[in-house]
C-alpha cells in the first residue's frame, strides 16, 4: 500500500487540474498562435506560468485503485501488476485466466 499523502497529493491534483484545465488550454491557445504579436504570446506564457504547477496534467501520477502502487499499472484496468495477480487469482477480473503448466 502506497503512503496515504502521495495518495491525496495526487488526487489534489487531479482535482487542481480539472479546474484549471480551461483556462490553461486558452492561455496555451494564445502562446502558440502565430498570428499574435510577440508580445501577446509572451503575456500568454507569462499567465500560463503564473498558474499553479500542480494544476498541470502531466504532473498527474497513474496510480492503482486498489493499492495506490505508481508503478506497473495497466492502464485498461486502472490496476498495478500486483493487484491484477491478486484479483485475477481469486476469480474477480472477468475474462482473466491465470496460466498454470
Amino acid at each position: 500500500m502506497a503512503k496515504k499523502s502521495s495518495i491525496e497529493n495526487n488526487k489534489r491534483r487531479a482535482k487542481l487540474a480539472k479546474a484549471y484545465a480551461g483556462r490553461r488550454e486558452r492561455l496555451k491557445a494564445k502562446a502558440n498562435d502565430e498570428a499574435l504579436t510577440a508580445e501577446e504570446r509572451f503575456e500568454a506564457r507569462l499567465k500560463l506560468a503564473e498558474l499553479p504547477r500542480n494544476s498541470a496534467a502531466i504532473r498527474i501520477r497513474n496510480r492503482c485503485e486498489v493499492s495506490g502502487r505508481p508503478r506497473a499499472f495497466y492502464r485498461k484496468l486502472k490496476l498495478s501488476r500486483v493487484a491484477l495477480r491478486e484479483l485475477g487469482s481469486r476469480g474477480l477480473i472477468p475474462g482473466l485466466v491465470k496460466s498454470s503448466w
